[in-house]
């Protein structure tokens, strides 16, 4: 698959398909559809017609945090990336360093006791590495300010090179995106359900198709790191768990919006091969060899060949098919990232 498929530069999508052209709502992205290793080319708005009645859209409803913060370690410049919240009340961050084009660059991380001067007067300095596999990601204590509020008047959404300026915060919001009261949130867009409108949404409550909340917080992904996922905090609702249970002894497909959500509902699944209301950490890696118990199809973004997010699309419709179907989207120019296309996988 990696060696197969090379996404060429120009596919990055640089600003969101509403500002593409006059007229043009989020649902105008175009959709890839796989069935097998059978493709198909659509745009997003001909969803309601693709599913049917009784099928049921599993949806993430965390809200995107303006989780970039500019900081100081003695004169030099850096960007804090607040990715995690902890239960001891620790962040996760990642420190980058400006580009001098509006974006950042990655940097060595560490060393323990770095302290970065924040706006507003906060203090951050870290302490230990989030893991063994990869120093990018720290463990640190802010002082002086809370996180939520730092965020909220000194962040902005963390972006990256390919795109070609910053947003409001807004346009990383979907519409299922509901604020956490503890300020917990996604440090980047769960950009799958980005293209749903609430006229879409409407039109396929309206044929039958339901949908169940989830909420998983996002960490950073760093676009110079395919690293596998760290541990996210998730939640299935009861009222969801008996949704997507009634769904599949219905005979209708549990489609997953977002490689998150596929994470949530998988962690989710008990030793009956049912899913139950749970909470709390999950550090399940979905792999062709664990496969999927629960989810059907999944509809989601177009990933760098190097991610561990397309181990899920295997795990999914299975490798050829999503050969064939990265295949399809290169020759296709397809846009990629999180203000790119969308690909709907069915096995």
């Amino acid at each position: 698959m990696t060696a197969a498929v090379r996404v060429p530069e120009e596919l990055s999508a640089r600003v969101p398909v509403e500002q593409r052209g006059p007229g043009l709502d989020r649902d105008a992205v175009r959709m890839l559809v796989s069935r097998g290793v059978e493709v198909a080319h659509h745009t997003f708005r001909e969803l309601p017609r693709l599913v049917r009645a009784g099928d049921l859209l599993v949806v993430n409803t965390s809200a995107t945090l303006a989780a970039a913060v500019d900081g100081w370690i003695g004169h030099a410049r850096v960007v804090v990336h607040f990715s995690t919240r902890g239960d001891d009340g620790r962040w996760a961050v990642e420190l980058r360093e400006p580009d001098g084009r509006g974006t950042t660059r990655a940097r060595a991380g560490g060393p323990a006791g770095t302290e970065v001067c924040l706006p507003g007067g906060g203090r951050l300095v870290l302490e230990e590495p989030l893991s063994g596999r990869s120093g990018r990601l720290w463990w640190a204590r802010v002082a002086g300010a809370g996180v939520p509020g730092l965020l909220r008047e000194h962040g902005r959404p963390i972006r990256y090179a390919y795109t070609e300026r910053d947003q409001p915060l807004s346009v990383y919001q979907t519409v299922f995106a509901l604020p956490s009261a503890d300020g917990a949130g996604s440090a980047e867009m769960p950009s799958a359900a980005r293209p749903f409108t609430a006229r879409l949404v409407a039109e396929l409550v309206s044929r039958g198709v339901q949908f169940a909340p989830v909420t998983l917080h996002t960490g950073v992904a760093s676009a110079e790191a395919h690293e596998p996922p760290y541990p996210e905090r998730f939640a299935v609702p009861e009222a969801s768990a008996r949704q997507i249970n009634a769904a599949k002894a219905g005979g209708g497909r549990v489609v997953a919006v977002g490689t998150t959500a596929v994470r949530a509902v998988e962690s989710a699944v008990g030793a009956d091969g049912g899913v139950h209301a749970r909470a709390g950490w999950t550090d399940l890696v979905v792999t062709p060899e664990r496969g999927v118990r629960v989810v059907d199809g999944l509809l989601t973004g177009l990933h760098e060949p190097e991610a561990s997010h397309l181990l899920m699309l295997e795990a999914v419709a299975g490798r050829e098919a999503v050969r064939r179907g990265y295949e399809a989207a290169v020759r296709g120019r397809y846009l990629w990232h999180e203000f790119g296309d969308v690909h709907f996988v069915l096995p």
